[in-house]
């Protein structure tokens, strides 16, 4: 009987050995699971981790977008070009007329060259030609006169009272070598002195002297 008891204590011993064996491997199977899916998830995230990457390199902040870059660079171009001032430019000052520039300027550079290319075009030398400002023949007074002599022809006198070509005016003449006899007023009709019209009526003159022969 003692060995039976003794051979059934041996037997439940071992079930129970046995049964808290295979419980214990049941509870560490639970925990591979958990370790598994402990690494599912390690994996899943490392797999993750590219994408996010990917997008991260893929997506270029709209700081550096050359789109917008260029976009915003343009309408900041149009904002300057828009806020830039625009210039006055002043308009050309007219050219004062030829009988409004200063009376000697007028004289000298307009009316003695354009006498002496009339003249030179009838085929006559002018031997000299000067604005003085001494006595008028006959007259005597002070003013400005206009001295010419034309080669073998004659000499002639043309008077300003002042230094203003709208002032009274005189003119004489004379043959070669002699002085003048007559004094004679010039344009003292006309309202609007040009220089076209002194040097068309200076030739009168000579013409009717009959010192030139104008066409």
């Amino acid at each position: 009987m003692e060995e039976n008891l003794e051979l059934n204590n041996k037997a439940t011993n071992e079930i129970s050995d046995n049964a808290t064996k295979s419980n214990l491997e049941v509870i560490k199977e639970p925990k591979s699971e958990i370790q598994d899916i402990k690494g599912n998830n390690s994996i899943s995230q490392n797999n993750s981790a590219p994408k996010t990457d990917l997008k991260k390199e893929n997506s270029i902040p709209a700081d550096n977008d050359p789109k917008t870059q260029n976009n915003s660079a343009s309408k900041d171009d149009i904002k300057n070009g828009n806020d830039i001032p625009v210039k006055n430019i002043p308009k050309p000052k007219k050219e004062l007329p030829i009988e409004k520039k200063p009376f000697q300027e007028f004289v000298n550079v307009h009316l003695i060259p354009s006498l002496i290319e009339e003249i030179n075009q009838r085929g006559l030398e002018i031997n000299y030609i000067n604005l003085q400002n001494t006595s008028r023949p006959i007259a005597g007074d002070k003013c400005w006169v206009i001295n010419c002599e034309i080669k073998n022809t004659c000499n002639f006198w043309l008077s300003f009272e002042k230094d203003d070509i709208s002032s009274l005016k005189s003119i004489s003449l004379s043959k070669p070598n002699q002085t003048p006899s007559i004094i004679e007023s010039f344009l003292i009709d006309e309202k609007r002195i040009t220089l076209k019209l002194i040097i068309s009526r200076v030739l009168q003159r000579l013409n009717g002297q009959k010192l030139i022969g104008v066409n």
